[in-house]
């Protein structure tokens, strides 16, 4: 893969202007479904395994040249219902179904194929994987997941050709620049304290602080403070490291990074005198352990009285209590996604096959094989669900700005470059004929990044009351 200049990824501007009794006993893995004293489930599982390996090797010769061939709609509509089909049958821990089941998908699933032959391959692993117990070898080939290195090349790879992203964090700082700029006639002395739970590797920054430059004078500069949350001290580092190197360019802008430990006490935070402080909640709140975390998370940020609380989360309504209607729920969300890489990129491209792979297929895997009581388990709710859960906590949603939704208008003309683009107005309504859009909810409260019909991710914006 080519060298990526760091710099040029930090340049990211801002545009101006479903069963819940007997569920869980039904759903929760046979630690002795597939034990190694039973031979004839252990033959099968490994001449499954081999056909999926026949199919990895025909996969990489697709790659070094043979021409990919998109499936029809009716064959994708075959691999959909049989996909179907062996998860009801992994669910009722019926497994002589679900092993052929999983014979025929490996037979239709190719990874270099059209978007649903690729979707439902991962989907497909995650099932077979679901069959077995922990420590089957089979079970860690399966689940392999990509390297720190490589899940961060394809993270930067779906960050720069599709707008998932960049909508996030654009319309996030510029909620976060407006709150400063509303204060700053109040006198706040040029001081804006971002809060981020989650600064992951710091992308989202980049942009707010260009913007916040170009609002400041040599005679006038603009203060930027911000507190990050991250999962380890290397990654913390790193992404100071960026950021503070980005933020040398700009003379009439004091830039200070803060980094702290997920799970850190907020104890250390305090209010400078006047400043602007904002709470970045941007793809968070859902991967907190249980519902009383994400209630204590919320009181704690309300005890800071922000100027702004940003939020914005994946949409979704998985139901960890019941594993069909989680299933239903991701094979929705994650079709879209593949799908709406046609947008972005071309079916050969690289890039999207490491995006596919290290970044959704891993999720994919990571979703259908998640015990009910992992820490891990994301808590992915609809934007009405979200919206219960802040007002129950003291928070007041408040409009978002006409220059938001402008934005994301500009920011999906530049980035779905691939195939041809379809904008809706405001208020949305259904798209039957592909592509992104942008959606107004709740008012104006929200906005809402729309593959077709289905809602991906939601931003809304909160005040303390």
């Amino acid at each position: 893969m080519e060298d990526i200049d760091e710099r040029e990824l930090l340049n990211l501007s801002l545009a101006i202007v479903r069963d819940t009794s007997g569920g869980e006993k039904k759903n929760k893995r046979k630690s002795d479904a597939l034990n190694n004293s039973d031979e004839g489930y252990e033959g099968k599982i490994f001449m499954l395994l081999q056909m999926r390996e026949q199919i990895l090797r025909q996969d990489h010769k697709k790659q070094l040249g043979v021409s990919i061939q998109n499936g029809n709609t009716n064959n994708g509509l075959h691999l959909i219902h049989l996909l179907l089909l062996t998860a009801t049958a992994v669910d009722e821990n019926n497994l002589s179904s679900a092993l052929e089941n999983l014979h025929e998908l490996y037979r239709s699933v190719s990874l270099t194929g059209d978007s649903v032959q690729r979707v439902v391959a991962y989907f497909a692993d995650g099932l077979a994987a679901r069959l077995l117990t922990r420590k089957s070898p089979f079970y860690d080939m399966l689940m392999k997941e990509p390297t720190n290195e490589q899940e961060f090349l394809a993270f930067t790879d779906l960050y720069r050709v599709s707008p998932y992203y960049q909508f996030a964090h654009f319309t996030a700082n510029q909620t976060i620049i407006e709150a400063f700029e509303k204060e700053l006639e109040e006198n706040n002395g040029g001081a804006l304290h971002v809060i981020d739970f989650d600064v992951s590797y710091g992308f989202q920054w980049p942009s707010l602080i260009q913007s916040l430059s170009e609002k400041a004078s040599s005679g006038n500069r603009i203060s930027l403070r911000i507190t990050g949350f991250g999962k380890s001290l290397e990654e913390l580092q790193e992404t100071e490291s960026r950021l503070v190197s980005f933020s040398e360019g700009f003379r009439n802008l004091v830039f200070e990074f803060q980094g702290l430990i997920t799970g850190s006490k907020l104890i250390n935070l305090r209010k400078r005198k006047n400043e602007t402080v904002a709470v970045n909640l941007v793809f968070h709140m859902n991967s907190l352990n249980n519902f009383v975390e994400i209630s204590e998370t919320l009181k704690s940020v309300h005890s800071l009285k922000p100027s702004i609380v940003v939020l914005v989360e994946q949409e979704g309504s998985r139901n960890p209590r019941s594993f069909l209607s989680r299933f239903m729920e991701s094979l929705h969300y994650f079709a879209a996604m593949f799908d709406s890489l046609d947008d972005c990129l071309p079916l050969e491209s690289t890039e999207r096959l490491s995006i596919e792979k290290n970044l959704l297929g891993k999720e994919i895997k990571s979703m259908l094989n998640c015990d009910l009581d992992s820490a891990n388990f994301p808590k992915y709710a609809r934007m009405e669900t979200w919206k219960a859960r802040m007002e129950s906590h003291g928070y007041a949603g408040t409009k978002l700005s006409s220059k938001c939704m402008i934005q994301a208008k500009l920011l999906l003309k530049i980035r779905t470059h691939y195939c041809p683009l379809q904008i809706n107005g405001e208020n949305g309504g259904g798209s039957s004929g592909g592509g992104f859009r942008v959606t107004e909810r709740d008012e104006g409260k929200a906005i809402s990044l729309v593959w077709q019909d289905r809602f991906l991710i939601t931003a809304s914006a909160w005040f303390c009351l």
